[in-house]
């Protein structure tokens, strides 16, 4: 449902927020190994979502990438929709523009009422509270 984009952001903000701070950041290319994503297209990902002010980034001798305490602040949402644009989750499974609750799509009524849980879930769901589910191990986060 979301693109490799996407998860190649999150995975890459949520190792941010793991192994960052304003005091520690971390440059793309020592990234890209951890996330497993071409050092090039982590780089581009990182300076769009920087750009949007989803992760912080300095210049310089001392610069690199990091999360502040308002960067965790961010919603899941926020992220997918800055890389995959506004609509991407709410599309038809099947691509077809005039699928609604009206005129549904084959698939429509199987992915409904999931689908509508997923976003929900997103809208909610802050960089934060992933950060907290893998230092509490209720999830991890193999980087």
């Amino acid at each position: 449902m979301i693109s490799n984009s996407s998860k190649y952001a999150l995975k890459a903000i949520l190792y941010l927020a793991v192994n960052t701070s304003e005091e520690e950041k971390i440059l793309a290319k020592n990234l890209s190994g951890p996330a497993n994503v071409p050092q090039a297209y982590l780089s581009k990902l990182l300076q769009e979502l920087a750009r949007h002010n989803l992760i912080s980034s300095v210049r310089g001798p001392r610069g690199g990438f990091y999360l502040t305490e308002e960067n965790r602040k961010v919603r899941l949402m926020e992220i997918i929709t800055v890389i995959d644009g506004d609509n991407r989750l709410t599309s038809c499974m099947l691509s077809l523009n005039k699928c609604n609750d009206e005129h549904p799509c084959p698939l429509h009524d199987l992915v409904g009422d999931t689908k509508t849980k997923f976003i929900e879930n997103l809208e909610k769901t802050t960089i934060q509270n992933l950060v907290e589910d893998v230092k509490t191990g209720r999830s991890f986060l193999p980087l």
